[in-house]
This record gives structure tokens, C-alpha cells and sequence, in this order.
């Protein structure tokens, strides 16, 4: 398989690990993997800003820098959804723009539903509590929102877990806890967490203590800005709760201690 690695740009610029993380992964499955250094932001935030005069160059770029690969692996959910289910603003009726979306990928959705893999040799003997971020979810339909009540054939499987769930479970030692709200936004939102600050923060700090009473030892997602924003809110109230982007643990890293995952 070959496959372009596209990352975020907060995981280019802050968390290189998620992204050394995500090739080790995608390696250790066969897959021929190449980082296209002409990329560029996926131009989400500015989409959301209404800014589509400064989206539309920026999603031109993605479809001539990435159409020419196979596969298109993206190790979060929010920059995937904003190829799949946002570009057709500005790249409906382009050549190349259809197979485009349909060969770009979340991570875990690669692994299940391309690679389609069945063991993982990687051992995480911890307790996980793993937040469901809303684009992968709720746009993606990694799993089943528990707001919808979709048909089995709609759902990721049946008993409302997620593609990232078969992936855990075949973790040896890990333990998923249970959390009261199992798929509720953590407040993150991009410029949200700017304009309405107090909200933003308030939601998070919701999501960090239902991870906490459920006896998380380690917060896991698919979205490495969800995990920022939560860890901010960690770390300012001084708590001993790591988190940890899904690409880490399933490439083998240890527990992060003192912010940093061990490899």
C-alpha cells in the first residue's frame, strides 16, 4: 500500500511524536508511507471563520499535492472530515476531487476498514479512558452517536463502539473504563475555545472528570486537539492525568510521564 501521510498542523508543529507515532504504525502494516513536504493546513480554521476566499487556495493545494497517492492517512479525525464532507465548497466538479475523498482516511479507519487488521502485537497494561472526539464520530461515523439511533448497517458495529474500540480491545492488558457521558464534546472546538473561553473550559473540565471518576489512568483520542485542550486544563490544576493520541499507544510507546510518552 502506498500511503501519503497528511498531519495537522498543531501535530507538525507541536506533537512530532503523534506523527513519527502514526508511520511507525502504518509501517509495521506494510504500508509505504511518504510525508508530501508541500503540504499545507487543510484550511479548517479558516473554513470555520467563514473565510472562504482564504480556504478555497489552500484546499486547491491538498487535491494537486495529494491526488496522485494511493492512500491518504490523516492521524485525526477533524482534518479527515474537513476533505470528505467540507472541500465540496470549493472543489465540486474538479478532476480528481471524488476518488480524492474516497481514498482519505482516519487512521483507525485505515486500520479497520482498509487494512483491516485483526491482531495488534503491542501490550498497555493501564487503565484507558477513551474520549470519542465529535468530527471522527459525528461526521466520519467512526462509531454510533448515542444522540442517534442509527440502523446496524449505519453503525461502526453494533453495541455503539467505535473503530477505535475493536482496536483497543485487541490491546493486551489494557483496560477500558467506563464513563458516564462516553461521547460528549470536551469544549475544544477551534476558535470556540478563543471566543467563548469560559464554556470551553468548563465542558473540558467536565470531560476530564468523568475520565477521573471512572479511574482513567491515561486519556486516549483520535484527535490530538482535543488532548491539548484537556491537557492545558490538566496541568493548570496541577492533576496527574497523562494523555495520549491513539497512534502512540497502539505504536508500542510506554505511559507518558511528566507530559512526555516514552517510546
Amino acid at each position: 500500500m502506498q500511503v501519503a501521510l497528511f498531519l495537522p498542523c498543531y501535530i507538525d508543529q507541536w506533537y512530532p511524536e503523534v506523527g513519527f507515532a502514526t508511520l511507525r504504525l502504518l509501517e509495521q502494516f506494510g504500508a509505504e508511507v511518504t510525508f508530501p513536504t508541500a503540504q499545507t493546513c487543510c484550511g479548517q480554521p479558516m473554513a470555520n471563520a467563514g473565510c472562504t476566499a482564504q480556504t478555497r487556495p489552500l484546499a486547491v493545494a491538498f487535491l494537486d499535492i495529494f491526488r496522485d497517492y494511493e492512500y491518504i492517512v490523516c492521524p485525526s479525525g477533524s482534518c479527515t472530515a474537513m476533505v470528505r464532507k467540507h472541500y465540496d465548497e470549493y472543489l465540486a466538479g474538479q478532476p480528481g476531487f471524488e476518488e480524492l475523498k474516497s481514498k482519505t482516511y482516519e487512521l483507525c479507519e485505515f486500520l479497520t476498514d482498509v487494512v483491516q487488521v485483526e491482531k495488534l502485537a503491542v501490550q498497555f497494561p493501564h487503565r484507558v479512558g477513551y474520549h470519542q472526539s465529535c468530527h471522527g464520530l459525528r461526521e466520519l461515523r467512526l462509531g454510533a452517536a448515542s444522540e442517534l439511533m442509527p440502523p446496524p448497517d449505519d453503525a461502526a458495529v453494533g453495541n455503539n463502539e467505535s473503530k477505535t474500540h475493536r482496536l483497543l480491545r485487541m490491546v493486551e492488558g489494557l483496560e477500558l473504563v467506563t464513563l458516564e457521558r462516553s461521547d460528549e464534546c470536551c469544549g475544544f472546538g477551534g476558535a470556540f475555545a478563543v471566543g467563548e473561553e469560559a464554556v470551553s473550559c468548563m465542558m473540558g473540565q467536565d470531560r476530564i472528570a468523568d475520565h477521573q471518576q471512572a479511574g482513567a489512568e491515561v486519556i486516549v483520542a483520535n484527535d490530538m486537539s482535543c488532548l491539548m485542550h484537556m491537557d492545558g486544563l490538566i496541568r493548570r490544576q496541577k492533576q496527574n492525568l497523562p494523555v495520549m493520541h491513539i497512534a502512540e499507544l497502539l505504536a508500542g510507546n510506554k505511559l507518558p510521564r511528566n507530559g512526555k510518552t516514552q517510546t
